[in-house]
């Protein structure tokens, strides 16, 4: 804002100037004196270079003010003594200004130093990057993670592990990633996630790197646990009455710690034998299927991946259910939200899968009379192929929702428990997800989410 004094300078000057112009002017006209003329030329020429460098003094100043603050050079003062004359309110606020700017610049490098503590502290490594791979800034935890003391460029990383440089390069914003590295501690699970901020031009990538081996390690731990508990839980089932009847029949043939002679062997005795061999026969069967479903379950085949269209899957599991056990008793429907949909999986085992969830809803609703059955294909919030299968039916309780996927867990007197956990390996194996939610006496939804 232009001060009022260096106003009042400038139109004093130009009234000066116009004043001595319109003198001129009439002395030619009117042929006046020579050297009177002459005066107010020389006096019109020395007010306006007085006036152009006055204003050039004026914009010098502010142009070095601007370039100041371009050049983020906040030390820049201009002298406001009374010298300065007309320009001392101009510079009393440019200064004024400066030091606004001094103390914004003071305040920012307060926050950014907080904030780089903060992200010192941080048990999880961070890495800012720009889209060309160079490293505004890596925290010690990401430092140390990667076992580098200096980390400025991506590339860096790649003289580590290849893989690790692959996949930080490969990963979109807002995408979770699990990438295993060897160091001198050892091999390392490292969760990845990564988001963006600014513009196209001059974006930049926020990447958080956590070792979650620990964490896995734990819920290895547990899961074997849990899992242990239920095969002690069904091999005590079929062998208990096995060494209880193996030790009836043995008494039958046994007194006074003796053998009992033949003779004393009735007809009886031999029926009741018979009939506790064929016990003993069917219990030793059950523990061999148990056997067999456990060798199947840890021997998953490797997908043969192609692409088809959901809407052939539909078709042919469609026929596939119609041969389900009370499937008259539900209505089973198909909804294709995309017909031209197509996934990249094993189509055989992905029939599996969804055969196997139709099964469990039929059967959960058994005792349904009113039992509807959805099967829904369409693209879900991540913007990935999705298959839902849908029940009325009596639902699941919390309680069960966390153990349905162990192996060998199943409420039905007639279930295996294998089939969800083997369902999940299969969506697993193609890096995909199966996911369960429930709401007891409503509705029951099983979901299978597929990579594009």
């Amino acid at each position: 804002m232009i001060s009022k004094s260096l106003y009042i300078n400038i139109v004093i000057r130009i009234s000066l100037i116009v004043v001595l112009s319109a003198l001129l002017g009439y002395l030619i006209v009117e042929e006046q004196s020579l050297r009177f003329s002459f005066i107010c030329f020389l006096a019109i020429i020395l007010i306006t270079v007085s006036l152009i460098s006055y204003l050039n003094k004026t914009n010098r100043n502010i142009r070095f003010f601007f370039d100041s603050v371009r050049n983020d050079d906040s030390n820049l003062s201009f002298s406001v003594d009374a010298k300065s004359g007309n320009l001392r309110e101009l510079y009393l606020s440019m200064n004024n200004v400066n030091q606004q700017i001094q103390s914004l610049k003071i305040e920012n490098r307060k926050q950014e130093q907080y904030f780089q503590k903060i992200l010192e502290h941080l048990a999880a490594g961070i890495i800012t990057y720009n889209t060309k791979g160079f490293v505004l800034h890596a925290n010690t935890a990401a430092r140390r993670l990667l076992s580098m003391e200096v980390l400025t460029h991506l590339k860096q990383i790649e003289r580590i592990d290849k893989n690790l440089f692959q996949a930080i390069k490969d990963l979109k914003p807002f995408e979770r990633r699990l990438v295993a590295i060897n160091t001198n501690q050892g091999e390392i699970q490292l969760l990845l996630k990564s988001t963006s901020f600014g513009t196209n031009e001059n974006e930049l990538i926020i990447l958080s790197i956590q070792d979650i081996k620990h964490e896995l390690d734990e819920k290895e731990v547990e899961s074997w646990m849990r899992l242990i508990r239920v095969l002690m839980h069904e091999i005590m089932n079929s062998i208990t009455p096995i060494t209880s009847l193996a030790e009836s029949l043995s008494n039958i043939y046994r007194s006074d710690e003796m053998p009992v002679p033949a003779e004393e062997v009735t007809d009886k005795t031999i029926a009741t034998t018979l009939q506790g061999l064929n016990v003993i026969k069917e219990q030793g069967k059950g523990l061999m299927s148990f056997v067999d479903s456990f060798r199947k379950l840890t021997r998953i085949p490797k997908p043969d991946m192609k692409i088809f269209r959901v809407s052939e899957l539909f078709s042919r599991v469609k026929i596939l259910s119609d041969s389900f056990e009370n499937e008259n008793k539900a209505e089973i429907s198909f909804h294709n939200i995309d017909p031209d949909l197509e996934i990249f999986a094993d189509e055989n085992l992905i029939s599996l899968v969804l055969l196997n969830l139709i099964k469990n809803a039929v059967e959960a609703n058994e005792d349904n009379p009113d039992c509807k059955i959805k099967v829904i294909a369409g693209i879900d919030a991540g913007h990935l192929p999705e298959i839902c299968v849908i029940d009325n039916g009596p639902g699941i309780t919390k309680e069960y929702l966390e153990e349905i996927f162990i192996p060998f867990f199943t409420t039905r007197e007639k279930g295996s428990g294998i089939g969800l956990s083997v369902s999940r390996q299969i969506m697993g194996a193609h890096g995909g997800t199966l996911k369960v939610s429930s709401i007891p006496g409503k509705e029951t939804l099983f979901c299978m989410s597929f990579k594009n």
